[in-house]
């Protein structure tokens, strides 16, 4: 039986500081990714001081934090809805200014920290939905571990499924996936698709999108047999 990572087990007790987020991130891309980080992973010195200058202040520790390890990691953050790059962040006018540090695909959504809350060390995060900018998660710390495990998640490799899942299997999911410890936050297509809840067992990754009935879910098994494990735990409509 294939076994692997849990990464409900290493964020039991939820992420705290800022320190716990980074160590998360180090730890996921090794056991998960596969590729230790490495110094050049992270943003240089240069960048994000040229960023700062051009922007008038400095980023919030939490954010530059981020950067300095693995903003330059794609494999962990820009594989669905990129991280920006230092010379792509910019300020939003919405509500007294919005420092956007990461958007969808097309351009229909984007992540930022509010200006009246950029002196924080580690600030909240706002996404802009279709009724306009929400609050997202309370911590950026919480919001570098949410865009590791979305980015990971959406891999253009074959490790990667979704299906509706009808209510008649949520007793499966529960049974068999483990919730991890990050607090409930907002899908920015719709109020449908919210609240986005993670699961996950060994060398596997789920991700709920809504509480209706036949809310979407999206899998990832660190291989493909462990892939194949969340589609027998949960035998929906899988798209692949």
């Amino acid at each position: 039986m294939p076994d692997g990572p849990d990464v409900s087990v290493v964020l039991v007790g939820g992420v705290q500081t800022q320190s716990q987020a980074l160590d998360f991130v180090q730890w996921f891309a090794d056991a998960w990714a596969g590729r230790p980080l490495q110094r050049e992973d992270g943003c240089a010195e240069e960048e994000l001081a040229a960023a700062e200058a051009d922007l008038g202040f400095e980023l919030p520790a939490a954010l530059r934090e981020g950067y300095t390890l693995f903003g330059r990691r794609d494999d962990l953050t820009r594989q669905q809805d990129p991280l920006v790059r230092p010379t792509g962040l910019y300020v939003d006018d919405a509500l007294n200014g919005i420092l956007v540090f990461r958007r969808e695909n097309q351009d229909c959504a984007y992540w930022g920290i509010p200006l009246t809350e950029i002196e924080q060390d580690d600030p909240p995060v706002v996404v802009e939905s279709h009724g306009g900018w929400i609050p997202f998660l309370d911590r950026m710390s919480l919001a570098w571990v949410e865009l590791v495990l979305s980015e990971s998640l959406f891999g253009s490799d074959s490790h990667y499924d979704a299906c509706e899942l009808p209510d008649a299997l949520l007793p499966s999911l529960h049974e068999r996936y483990a919730r991890v410890d990050l607090p409930d936050h907002p899908m920015w297509a719709s109020e449908d698709d919210s609240p986005v809840r993670w699961y996950s067992a060994p060398g596997r990754l789920v991700r709920r999108d809504g509480i209706q009935d036949r809310s979407w879910i999206h899998a990832r098994g660190r291989t493909a047999a462990d892939l194949e494990i969340v589609r027998k735990d949960l035998p929906g409509r899988w798209v692949r």
